[in-house]
């Protein structure tokens, strides 16, 4: 289990994002004590991201009217998590582990807290695999547009040094055409090369994120 990464938790009464005091010795040294012998073994191989709240409704958006196991995480408890993983690894197994009062731990346990936000992280990657395919669907359609006009410019090039020669003339204007058409085709040239990396990698996290292990732990 690692434990090289400063424990931050979300504010206990006004649900704001806060560091734990420095150093944080204690505070791992305490959170490995809390932590029962099978949990240890059972996450030994995964990078655990630790969220601390004192009541279960912080975790999800207020006004989401969905069924518990459906609704959306609260957007700073979203970006805490999402923030705290990206920061991990790439490739690292994840763990989650809810501290909640017992009363509200309880709570979470008979509500579904583990499937809510197993819920939550696989529509978020959903989005972003529906967001990547958009992304190649336009980037064909661009290429179905550049790559008939780079092949009509170069023919025009190529007729306008054969009419007029070589001259300066001629190679401005068959170099312009040229260049028309290459920039026609940056949109996909770029859609191809650069713009998917993103939503790949957001699409890959949130996969993480829904398929790590959900540990509630009671805190005292």
């Amino acid at each position: 289990m690692s434990w090289r990464n400063p424990c931050y938790f979300l504010g206990l009464t006004t649900g704001t994002l806060e560091p734990a005091p420095w150093p944080y010795a204690d505070l791992r040294q305490a959170a490995v004590q809390r932590l029962s012998v099978d949990m240890a073994s059972n996450f030994s191989d995964r990078q655990i991201i630790e969220v601390r709240v004192a009541e279960l409704a912080q975790l999800f958006n207020s006004l989401d009217p969905s069924p518990f196991t459906e609704r959306d995480l609260d957007d700073k408890a979203a970006e805490y998590i999402v923030g705290w993983a990206r920061e991990l690894p790439r490739y690292a197994k994840l763990a989650i582990a809810i501290h909640l009062p017992a009363f509200e731990a309880k709570k979470a346990e008979e509500r579904g807290l583990r499937l809510a936000l197993r819920n939550y992280f696989q529509q978020r990657a959903e989005a972003e695999q529906r967001e990547l395919n958009e992304l190649f669907r336009n980037g064909r359609r661009y290429a179905a547009i550049g790559l008939p006009i780079l092949v009509v410019c170069f023919m025009l090039s190529q007729i306008v040094r054969s009419r007029l020669g070589t001259g300066p003339l001629a190679s401005t204007i068959a170099e312009s055409f040229l260049l028309v058409g290459w920039v026609a085709n940056w949109k996909p040239i770029e859609t191809f090369l650069y713009d998917w990396w993103p939503l790949k990698r957001r699409r890959d996290l949130y996969r993480r994120l829904a398929a790590a292990e959900i540990v509630i732990e009671p805190t005292d």
